[in-house]
């Protein structure tokens, strides 16, 4: 996937993002960090080809993203919002039979293969037991499971998801980029996350982009705390990165 002079805006004169390049590999588990309102989510919707960039463009091989049919862009990249998803009687397996959805024919049915995927991306994101309740009788990360569980059904090289951590305490918060690290490492996927969370990027990313006003500087985990560059994200406020202990301080 490669990311060339992408820009993004809000409009004329509020400009988010300004040229920025990167070419991602296969395996790559990417944090996206930063302050709110620095446009995150609208980064990662240009990047799922969602929205359109101000200038730029986004290419997965050779072909823009933006060129792309719904079809065979929802083939190539899984977005995961933070769009809770209600419907009264909908099942945990109806939703990630969703995944599928680019794959089947006009009339939307399954057959063996395809059930074949959606069992084992339950598997995978470990909620067979869950199967048959409904989704608005989950918990928010019950919830944030059969949504990775879709986005894995989907079977795209590229999963994006914006802030799959939030409002999810401790043990789930863990649970849920332990598992996102791993299927980027064991099945080769770009995946990028944003996420506030500072501790969870540091342990398990292997990369982080920090994103402020002025653009994103990226790097691996190690450099970006030798060089103290965490404190873009505490820019006029009283507090600081300790590159020496990894901790947010006063």
């Amino acid at each position: 996937m490669i990311i060339k002079n992408l820009t993004l805006s809000y409009s004329a004169d509020k400009i988010l993002l300004r040229n920025f390049s990167k070419e991602l590999s296969a395996g790559s588990f990417i944090a996206l960090v930063g302050r709110n309102g620095v446009g995150k989510s609208t980064l990662l919707r240009a990047l799922a080809g969602v929205s359109r960039c101000a200038g730029g463009d986004v290419l997965y091989g050779e072909k823009s993203l933006y060129q792309m049919r719904n079809s065979e862009l929802s083939r190539t990249i899984a977005l995961v919002t933070t769009e809770i998803v209600q419907s009264p009687n909908l099942k945990v397996e109806d939703v990630i039979e969703m995944g599928r959805a680019p794959y089947t024919n006009w009339s939307g049915s399954l057959d063996k293969e395809d059930k074949d995927i959606v069992n084992q991306a339950i598997e995978t994101a470990g909620i067979s037991y869950l199967r048959g309740k409904e989704i608005d009788r989950l918990s928010d990360g019950e919830r944030q499971r059969v949504m990775i569980a879709r986005a894995i059904a989907q079977q795209t090289p590229v999963i994006l998801l914006d802030e799959p951590s939030a409002f999810l305490d401790l043990p789930n918060r863990y649970q849920i980029v332990m598992l996102l690290a791993e299927i980027a490492q064991s099945e080769g996927k770009i995946i990028i996350f944003s996420t506030h969370d500072l501790q969870v990027a540091l342990r398990f990313a292997s990369e982080i982009w920090i994103m402020t006003p002025k653009g994103i500087t990226a790097g691996s985990p190690e450099m970006l705390r030798a060089t103290s560059s965490f404190n873009l994200i505490f820019e006029d406020t009283a507090l600081k990165f300790n590159s020496i202990t990894g901790e947010v301080e006063f």
